[in-house]
């Protein structure tokens, strides 16, 4: 079992940036794929960047692709959504998911994800 903490949301002005943070607890940690996702008012749930055990795969949306980087520092727990060149249609309450099932892979659906954070609010201002 693993519990995940979001943190570094906020609000911040159209073209800022924002540093995600999901600490995960267990010392299992290296062996689960992550995603970021994210859900804006209204609208579905939305996988934005996912990353596999090893941090050697990777998948972004198309409408992040250059301006958001996900990583993870699997000594430290941690992912990270890194995101430069904010803009206001990015304004969603953003989750990090963990799944154990997906080996190598990269999970891209919502389904393939077991376990879930609270989320964090980032507000992006025009």
């Amino acid at each position: 079992q693993v519990q995940l903490v979001e943190s570094g949301g906020g609000l911040v002005q159209a073209g800022g940036s924002l540093r995600l943070s999901c600490a995960a607890s267990g010392r299992t940690f290296s062996m689960y794929a992550m995603g970021w996702f994210r859900q804006a008012p209204g609208k579905e749930r939305e996988l934005v960047a996912a990353i596999n055990r090893s941090g050697g795969s990777t998948y972004y949306t198309d409408s992040v692709k250059g301006r958001f980087t996900i990583s993870r520092d699997n000594a430290k727990n941690t992912v990270y959504l890194q995101m430069n060149s904010l803009k206001p249609e990015d304004t969603a309450v953003y989750s990090c998911a963990a799944d154990l099932r997906l080996g190598w892979g990269v999970g891209l659906s919502h389904l393939e994800y077991d376990h879930w954070g609270q989320g964090t609010q980032v507000t992006v201002s025009s």
